[in-house]
């Protein structure tokens, strides 16, 4: 096949964006490199520094593009455990489909101007449910970290259950000695519907209700 000559294809950041969603989506944010980026895009890796400057700052734009499509959901007007709930469960919907997202936002520093409306709602509301300030960065931070890591243990599960497989732990579950586990032998052939239901919002709400009510 003959070498292409002339100029190389001209991207925009639009392109770049378009592209790096694609490949995180696939592959996750390790096989998100500005080389693999580059070829996605038919560029070379110097091209794309013309339009972020590095891994991060594309990471950035991967965010904001993200949030800055996402609705924000009405909420209850009034201060306290069914406002501060509600913003928790909006902010793990619009998290539960990019599981990559949590993985950078769990590094503590990169995130998109666009969500920082969940951390200011959150924590207005419980400023004014009674909390100062500073025992409503603790509380958000909670739930912060409950939902990050709900999402990501239901993604590793989704990903481990995959094909319809059997899992190590249905099997392990399926034979225990009954006079050992004797609790968890009982239910056993249950473990892992049990274990599969969704208890975030019951499980955010014991911890705004703790917190509110110390």
């Amino acid at each position: 096949m003959p070498a292409r000559t002339g100029r190389p294809p001209k991207i925009s950041r639009a392109d770049i964006v378009s592209a790096a969603h694609r490949i995180i989506g696939e592959e996750g944010v390790p096989g998100l490199t500005m080389r693999r980026l580059a070829r996605e895009v038919g560029a070379t890796p110097m091209a794309l520094y013309h339009h972020v400057q590095d891994k991060d700052e594309l990471l950035l734009l991967l965010l904001d593009d993200y949030a800055s499509g996402m609705p924000r959901p009405e909420l209850p007007d009034e201060p306290g455990d069914e406002r501060i709930v509600a913003a928790a469960v909006a902010m793990r919907q619009a998290l539960t489909g990019v599981p990559w997202a949590v993985e950078v936002l769990r590094a503590d520093d990169l995130m998109s101007v666009h969500a920082l409306w969940y951390p200011e709602t959150i924590i207005d509301a419980a400023v004014r449910a009674g909390l100062t300030p500073e025992a409503a960065v603790d509380l958000y931070r909670i739930i912060w970290h409950y939902t990050a890591g709900e999402i990501t243990a239901r993604a590793a599960a989704a990903r481990r259950r995959e094909g319809g497989r059997t899992t190590y732990r249905g099997r392990l579950f399926a034979d225990l000695d009954a006079a050992e586990l004797p609790r968890l032998a009982a239910l056993g052939e249950r473990w892992e519907e049990l274990t599969a239901r969704d208890t975030f919002e019951k499980g955010v709400r014991a911890v705004v209700r703790g917190l509110l009510r110390p």
